[in-house]
């Protein structure tokens, strides 16, 4: 043993004396837990099931952002897709677009949910808000599209 240990009280660094406070679960604590149960909206189900159908890897990647619950889900305001957003690409939002801020561009934006105002400044500016559904059918490639987020 180590001579500036010597100090110690005996023992102190046994390994016994922690094993009294390892977690064992009780069967409160697994009544408490929670199953995950997934979307219950019918069309984002089918949405989920489209995406995973393709071969292509940004599809999949939108699929998987659409499967974590709403509170963790992507919200993406309208200054944030202008100032990413190029000139001949599309837009997907996994999640809602909201109004904060203008677009300076024609945009092609996809996305699960659009706020009221946000599809009234998108079309005011001679962009498209779209489904990402309707994404998936004109781009099934999907060459040139940016995920914002």
């Amino acid at each position: 043993m180590f001579s500036g240990l010597s100090n110690f009280p005996p023992g102190l660094f046994q390994q016994s004396q922690y094993k009294e406070k390892i977690y064992k679960p009780t069967f409160f604590s697994i009544l408490n837990m929670v199953k995950r149960t997934g979307t219950q909206l019918k069309s984002l189900k089918e949405l989920i099931i489209d995406l995973k159908k393709t071969d292509v890897a940004i599809w999949k990647r939108i699929a998987k952002d659409l499967e974590k619950p709403t509170r963790i889900r992507r919200e993406a305001n309208l200054y944030k897709i202008d100032k990413f957003a190029r000139k001949d690409e599309s837009v997907v939002v996994p999640g809602k677009v909201l109004s904060i801020g203008e677009i300076s561009k024609p945009i092609t934006i996809a996305a699960f949910r659009f706020s009221d105002e946000a599809k009234r400044k998108i079309s005011d500016k001679k962009g498209k808000a779209i489904s990402i559904a309707e994404l998936l059918k004109t781009n099934p490639k999907g060459s040139k599209v940016r995920i914002i987020g």
